[in-house]
Order: structure tokens, then C-alpha cells, then sequence
């Protein structure tokens, strides 16, 4: 069942049904294009039938290693940058408790073990980061991921080297060794090639599989399984929406469609900015991971919606303003949650001096989708357009559901838009200006 929902009804008033339905034929040669692989880009498209490609076997020997790694961590990093540690954290941090860095005993939610503490590296190159990183790692145990695929990434490739010296002289080279994962390349590459010398553990990273496409991979699901959340669900759910987008081929009935059509049609209407919306903290690090997979994927050749994001309502205290009267350029994707986990109602207080009591016995959730509400229908007389995507609930199989759409979304708008949406050589330019300034040889 799917239970991913989008509706559009709220862009009518800014692109007509007859705009939107134009890029039906451009839509449908994409459709084809990503599931029969013949478009530019094709060498990276793995990830289009990945889903219902993973076997059962493979999703029980990550949660072997899952369970090893947990008998023997207290705190698991992921070294990685980009798409190598976005898909990860954005489930991560979107099933965990919000607060988990504070608490003690956190269990596996399907087999009920104690799993480790999850933290990243490699995203960045500052010097305090890491040195914090270090004074906490020399009191915990601790055990590593390093995802790449090449090995020299510069920002993953910085911290593993601190992390691995590090941990060879507080566990000795052979139990480091025990306590390091490659995710890599199969056959090439720095990072095989060590692994290979000191005997790491690997996995895969397979080479049609781009970074940002890559969450449904070793690289999201081992520390998704670390973590303690079920990998099995995330998949099935990617794989019902895989399923149910590979057999619907109208704008009409197939919502990935529908969602690179509106983009694509607001955008020729001069909505140059898409705003992905939440009212949710724990969907934070789902909204960086879709900026990646928008942003990388269709700026190029001059081209591109600049994809942005919110936290409501807390940014309604500082974006808000900007978005209800700032330029007319840009247009909200907004990721809604039908309902919460758990729930909380608001107390009588006799004083009222805060003026609340009006909202007495009702829950936090009914104010939060209130303030929704108003906001979309504030903006949209203010002139912004504004999609819904929603869900029943946050979880994994819904997540599953979720990323898949993304993922297969952004291949349509980018085909749609004329762009390739699976390559980045403007990522390459800054690189070698660094190198350059930083004297590295042939530079």
C-alpha cells in the first residue's frame, strides 16, 4: 500500500491543469528513459530497480555485522561526505529519539540489543570539529565506517586518517583493523586497496549507484542497521513505491510524475526557488539530504530549481517573513505528518496569564497542524504555490516509500528539464583551486 500522498490543487491558482499536463510526453520519454536505462547518465541508474533487487540474504548479513559491531562499540562514526552520509543520517535522525545523544540503553528495535551511538565525520573540514572528535572518541569504544569509493576525497579521507591513526594506538593495528568497515568501490580505488592490505571488513558500493542515489546501498543501510532500526522496512517500502511507479505512466495516476511536471511548469513560470517544508525537527537531515539530490542533480548548464528548506515552525520566526512578501520566485513543497507517535495534551491553568486556555485538552499535534494550515494558506494569498506531500506517520516503511519517490522524482525533472540528472562536474572546480592553493603536486 502506498501511503505517500501528494497533492497539488493549491499550484491551480498559479499554472493551469493544461500547463502542468504539457510535459506529459517529455515525462512519459523519461519514464521510459530511467526504467529501460537509455538516457544520458544510463552507467549510474542501478538505483532505479535496486529495491527490488536487494535479497534477504544481504539485508541479514548487514544486520550480522550490525549486531557485531554493536557487542563491541559504544559509539559508531560514519565517515563519509555528501551523499555517502546524508541518506544515512536523514533516516537516522528522522526514527531516532530526538534526544538520544542523552540517553543510555538505547535498544535495536527489532531484536532488542543495545546499539551504539551514532556520529559523523568527514563532512567538513574543521579543525575544532575534529579535535572534539577526538577527545571524545578517547573515552569511548568505539568502532568506524569510511565511505567512499574512491579513497581520496579530501574532507572523508582527512578524518579517517586522524580516526584510524587514533584508533590503532588505543586498540593495537589488528583489533582497529576489527573495528574499521570499508564501503568502497568492488575492484579499485585508495580505499580498496587498503582495505585489502589490513583486512577491513567491506561492502560495496555499486559502481551505476551514485552518492546521492545511494541510501538504499551499504552506505545508508549498515549504519541504519547500527543504529538499530529495520532495514527490511525501509526496503519494502522502497520497493512498493518502486513497483507502483514503474506501472503507472500518467501524470494523472503516478505521483512522481505529477511532482516533475508541477516543478517543471512553475519553474517556466518563473518559480525559480522550491522550499521543502517541515513540521517536523526529526525531517531536518531528510530535507539536506533531498537538497543534495535536487541541487547536484539538475544545477548545471545554467539550469536548475535552487532547492531550499524550512523548519516550521521555528523558521516562521525568521523565513517567514521573506516567503509571505519577499520576491515572487519561488514556490513550497511542504513534507506533511498526519500523526505523531505519541501524544500530549495541553493543561488548564487557572492564572492564564500566557493566554492559552483556549487550546486546553487539545494536543500539540492539533496546534501544530493548525499552524500548517494557516501558513499554506497565508502564503498562497501572499503568492506562493504550494505542493503537499504527506504520510500517516513517520517510519520506516514509509521512509522507504518516501526516499524512492525523491529519488525517482529528480530523475524525471532533471530529464524533464534537459539536464543529466547523474552526473556533477561543476563539484570538480572548487576542488582544484584547493588543491592548487594548498601546493598538492601537478596542481
Amino acid at each position: 500500500m502506498i501511503n505517500i500522498k501528494l497533492t497539488v490543487d493549491s499550484v491551480k491558482p498559479f499554472v493551469s491543469e493544461d500547463q502542468i499536463n504539457n510535459f506529459q510526453d517529455k515525462i512519459s520519454a523519461a519514464h521510459q528513459a530511467l526504467f529501460e536505462k537509455t538516457a544520458a547518465g544510463n552507467e549510474f541508474l542501478g538505483w532505479v530497480n535496486l529495491p527490488s533487487s536487494i535479497e534477504e540474504s544481504f539485508l541479514d548479513e548487514l544486520l550480522a555485522q550490525a549486531k557485531t559491531i554493536a557487542q563491541k562499540a559504544e559509539v559508531y562514526v560514519v565517515i563519509g561526505i555528501g551523499g555517502s552520509y546524508l541518506g544515512a543520517r536523514a533516516v537516522i535522525e528522522a526514527l531516532q529519539h530526538h534526544f538520544s545523544q542523552m540517553l543510555t540503553g538505547k535498544f535495536n528495535s527489532v531484536e532488542g540489543y543495545a546499539v551504539p551511538q551514532i556520529i559523523y565525520a568527514g563532512q567538513n573540514i574543521s579543525e575544532d570539529y575534529l579535535v572534539d572528535l577526538m577527545q571524545i572518541l578517547e573515552h569511548k569504544d568505539y568502532a568506524v565506517s569510511v565511505i567512499s569509493k574512491s579513497g581520496t576525497t579530501t574532507e572523508p579521507a582527512l578524518a579517517f586518517r586522524l580516526i584510524k591513526n587514533h584508533l590503532e594506538k588505543k586498540y593495537g593495528k589488528a583489533e582497529a583493523a576489527n573495528r574499521i568497515i570499508a564501503i568502497t568501490d568492488e575492484k579499485r580505488g585508495a580505499l580498496k586497496t587498503l582495505a585489502d592490505k589490513e583486512g577491513y571488513k567491506t561492502f560495496v558500493v555499486p559502481d551505476d549507484v551514485g552518492g546521492r542515489y545511494s541510501v538504499l546501498t551499504p552506505v545508508g543501510l549498515l549504519p541504519i542497521a547500527i543504529a538499530g532500526f529495520d532495514i527490511k522496512k525501509l526496503v519494502t517500502g522502497a520497493k512498493e513505491m518502486e513497483a507502483f511507479l514503474k506501472s503507472n505512466t500518467s501524470i494523472e495516476t503516478n505521483p512522481a510524475m505529477l511532482y516533475a511536471a508541477v516543478r517543471n511548469a512553475l519553474n517556466f513560470q518563473g518559480k525559480l526557488t522550491e522550499i521543502l517544508v517541515n513540521y517536523e525537527p526529526r525531517l531536518y537531515f531528510l530535507s539536506e539530504w533531498w537538497k543534495q539530490l535536487y541541487g547536484e542533480s539538475e544545477g548545471k548548464i545554467g539550469k536548475g530549481i535552487f532547492p531550499a528548506s524550512v523548519s516550521n515552525t521555528s523558521d516562521l520566526h525568521s523565513m517567514g517573513q521573506y516567503i509571505q512578501e519577499g520576491p515572487r520566485t519561488i514556490f513550497e513543497t511542504v513534507l506533511s505528518v498526519e500523526n505523531s507517535h505519541q501524544t500530549i495534551s495541553i493543561p488548564r491553568d487557572d492564572e492564564n496569564l500566557d493566554g492559552l486556555n483556549y487550546l486546553c485538552n487539545k494536543s500539540i499535534t492539533e496546534v501544530n497542524q493548525a499552524a500548517e494550515e494557516a501558513t499554506r494558506q497565508a502564503h498562497i494569498d501572499g503568492g506562493v504555490p504550494n505542493l503537499r506531500i504527506s504520510m500517516p506517520k513517520i517510519n520506516e516503511e514509509n521512509l522507504g516509500q518516501l526516499l524512492y519517490f525523491f529519488e525517482f522524482a529528480c530523475g524525471l525533472s532533471g530529464y524533464t528539464l534537459g539536464v543529466n540528472p547523474f552526473d556533477q562536474p561543476g563539484v570538480e572546480a572548487y576542488k582544484k583551486n584547493m588543491f592548487a592553493i594548498l601546493g598538492k603536486p601537478s596542481y
